[in-house]
């Protein structure tokens, strides 16, 4: 009987347990949801890129003037810091002890020239005779050894001559080249010694030349800057972000790079006709690179970096996602400019990227209206 009772009491249990349940059936695993995404419209932007590079004023000719005699200063001919021209008088070193032992050396080359005449002449005399057997030929020889002799005094003669008149030169000091002399280091009455002495500095002023240190990626932009560069590719910025009014021009690389800096230097000529340039002179060089004018620019934040390509989603008709890859030029603020790999009037995916894939389908929304990720 016992049994009897479970068994009609079971199909009850069995109901009162589906209703305590609620009739609810179990969740099933939810698919994985559409990624959603904001996307960019990719167009022209006018942009206007210049690297910075620190640089110093170097001049072109630049020398140090130093007594090549020794003697006082007798005359100074220029004011301090007058521009001068080649050749133009700079100082005297007491001429007359120079202009004395020159004298004195013309006079000895003519004494020895004289003394060289007349061994000449006795010696086609005694040659002569000697053809007539009417002196001895010991007597010849003589003539002959002095005739040498003669000769040799007046090459010493000339050679004397000669260092006599370089000095009488050097006593007087003369611009090797135009340009813009110093402070005088030596006042009148003193007194120098030759080699050692530093009389002035003379360096060229215009033009004038501004050396920047590149590093070694950048030798291949700027050899091919020296061979075809525009005029207004190198600009220059004054102590004071003052802005140069003229252009310059990369005339000379340089050879080898500095193991102690890693840096090459290259050499960009200016005009210099004001004077505003002065040698040791600190500015800094503006270089346009070669993103100018109309280039496409996108956000940085479309890019994705992969190994050492970079690569844009870029949105298809099927609202699904093809990756690409682009090469990158200069950033411009928050965006960068894309020098291949894009068109105008195609869409890029730019917030949500991080979960896109290839051929994955997408969602476009606005920004404004993007709702965070699922966990």
């Amino acid at each position: 009987m016992n049994n009897r009772y479970f068994t009609a009491l079971l199909p009850l249990a069995i109901a009162t347990m589906a209703a305590c349940n609620g009739g609810k059936q179990q969740p099933q695993q939810a698919g994985p949801q559409t990624p959603q995404i904001t996307v960019f419209k990719v167009s022209e932007e006018r942009v206007n890129v210049q690297d910075a590079y620190p640089g110093t004023v170097t001049a072109l000719n630049q020398t140090e003037l130093r007594a090549e005699v020794n003697g006082y200063v007798t005359a100074i001919h220029v004011a301090d810091g007058a521009s001068v021209s080649k050749g133009q008088k700079l100082y005297d070193i007491d001429r007359t002890r120079y202009q004395s032992a020159r004298d004195q050396a013309q006079a000895n080359l003519e004494i020895a020239e004289s003394n060289l005449q007349r061994v000449e002449k006795d010696l086609q005399r005694y040659e002569t005779l000697a053809e007539q057997d009417a002196i001895a030929k010991q007597t010849l020889d003589y003539a002959r050894t002095d005739l040498s002799n003669a000769k040799a005094q007046v090459a010493s003669a000339r050679a004397a001559l000669v260092t006599a008149n370089t000095d009488l030169q050097r006593s007087v000091i003369t611009a090797p080249f135009a340009g813009t002399i110093g402070i005088s280091q030596v006042r009148l009455g003193a007194l120098v010694s030759a080699g050692t002495t530093l009389l002035n500095t003379i360096s060229s002023t215009n033009p004038i030349a501004v050396d920047i240190p590149i590093n070694e990626r950048s030798i291949s932009t700027f050899v091919q800057l020296q061979k075809s560069a525009p005029d207004s590719t190198f600009a220059l910025v004054l102590p004071g972000q003052q802005a140069y009014p003229h252009h310059g021009k990369l005339t000379i690389i340089d050879r080898a790079i500095n193991p102690q800096t890693g840096t090459l230097t290259a050499r960009i000529v200016f005009p210099n006709q004001d004077g505003l340039l002065r040698a040791g002179m600190n500015t800094n060089i503006l270089v346009a690179s070669q993103d100018q004018g109309e280039q496409i620019v996108i956000p940085t934040k479309a890019i994705t970096q992969q190994l050492s390509a970079a690569t844009v989603f870029v949105l298809t008709d099927s609202s699904t996602v093809s990756q690409r890859e682009v090469k990158l030029g200069a950033v411009v603020k928050d965006k960068i400019i894309v020098r291949d790999g894009l068109k105008v009037g195609e869409t890029i995916a730019v917030d949500g990227i991080q979960s896109l894939r290839e051929g994955m389908k997408v969602q476009v929304i606005e920004p404004q209206k993007a709702t965070p990720a699922a966990p």
